[in-house]
């Protein structure tokens, strides 16, 4: 027995008689990187910077874009691209094996410098970001790649790890990070559960895509609806 909750739109039961699929927001699913990198920029202005008092980077989640776009080996060969082309970063967001946000390059070194403003260790993350940005297509990097092709010393390591642009993966190696992005994780978990709650309640467990969108949340969710809709979606922890 699947054990999927349902979640059913409007427009679904239309389109399935011509071409037996269903896309959620403003991009049509094209063949090219600029679709993709359209609908990089759509989801990230669901994004909710002021909730995090514009600290943080707009973080869109890689599964989001399957919501979208049905082929994943095409949103995964131009994800690739835009990261070799310098544009983009991925992060292994550590709550679950299978969750890498995104974040365009440009607006993390943007964030992370001014969370650096005044500090001792802002020399060091300039150095960092300027190897991370040339560009780098590592989730994490080994004390080796650190030490001698990177050229950074232990206590400048220890540096970046007190920044927040590292986090410590196992002995020896360290993740990406975004700094500060602790609270976002938290909030983001308590909102999938409740949103998942909001289906699960609903009769036989289904709901409209357009009536989910338009209900009433309660404070564990503090994100735009449509981000978690595009999540658990694009995670496959609903069907359509």
């Amino acid at each position: 027995m699947n054990r999927k909750r349902a979640l059913i739109s409007d427009t679904f039961k239309v389109k399935k008689r011509r071409n037996g699929t269903q896309k959620f927001g403003a991009v049509s699913d094209g063949d090219g990187p600029t679709d993709i990198r359209s609908t990089l920029e759509y989801l990230a202005t669901l994004f909710p910077r002021k909730l995090f008092n514009d600290s943080l980077p707009q973080i869109v989640l890689k599964h989001q874009l399957y919501s979208i776009h049905d082929d994943k080996t095409l949103v995964d060969k131009e994800l690739n691209k835009l990261r070799e082309q310098g544009e983009l970063l991925m992060f292994q967001l550590g709550f679950d094996a299978d969750a890498f946000g995104l974040v365009f390059a440009a607006d993390y070194k943007s964030k992370v410098l001014a969370g650096e403003d005044g500090r001792a260790t802002r020399a060091t993350v300039e150095r960092f970001l300027a190897k991370l940005l040339s560009p780098c297509t590592e989730l994490s990097f080994s004390k080796d790649k650190m030490l001698k092709e990177f050229l950074f010393t232990d206590s400048e390591i220890t540096q970046l790890v007190k920044s927040g642009v590292l986090t410590v993966r196992d002995a020896g190696s360290w993740w990406l990070s975004i700094p500060n992005s602790g609270k976002f994780t938290k909030y983001f978990i308590q909102g999938r559960k409740a949103v998942l709650g909001m289906v699960k309640k609903s009769k036989y467990s289904e709901v409209l895509k357009a009536e989910l969108e338009e209900r009433r949340t309660t404070s564990h969710v503090k994100f735009h609806m449509k981000y978690h809709i595009h999540d658990i979606v694009g995670a496959e922890l609903v069907e359509r």
